[in-house]
């Protein structure tokens, strides 16, 4: 029988398993996956996205930074607000998952 190189430990194509389980953990929890859907229409603050859901704003802001650790969105202060958008990767990934349904 034949080797997969994606089961390999060192092998490239287990590094991107690895990346993309890591992926899918953080995009599908609800509320993390409602936030990327917010910030396709384009940046927002968190107390904008609070208008949306019925989150708390500390609790918006741990998913933000759940979302900004996998480089799914980022961040730019502007005066008093930091306002989140999608970035490359993200607006990837997300255009394939709203794609997909």
């Amino acid at each position: 029988m034949s080797s997969c190189s994606c089961c390999e430990q060192s092998s490239k194509e287990s590094q991107q398993v690895a990346t993309i389980t890591a992926l899918l953990k953080i995009v599908s929890e609800e509320s993390r996956l409602k936030i990327l859907c917010i910030l396709r229409a384009g940046d927002h603050c968190v107390c904008e996205i609070m208008e949306h859901l019925e989150l708390s704003q500390s609790l918006i802001s741990h998913h933000l930074k759940d979302l900004k650790d996998i480089d799914m969105v980022s961040d730019e202060k502007r005066g008093l607000y930091v306002y989140y958008s999608l970035t490359a990767k993200g607006k990837k990934v997300t255009d394939l998952l709203f794609e997909l349904y």
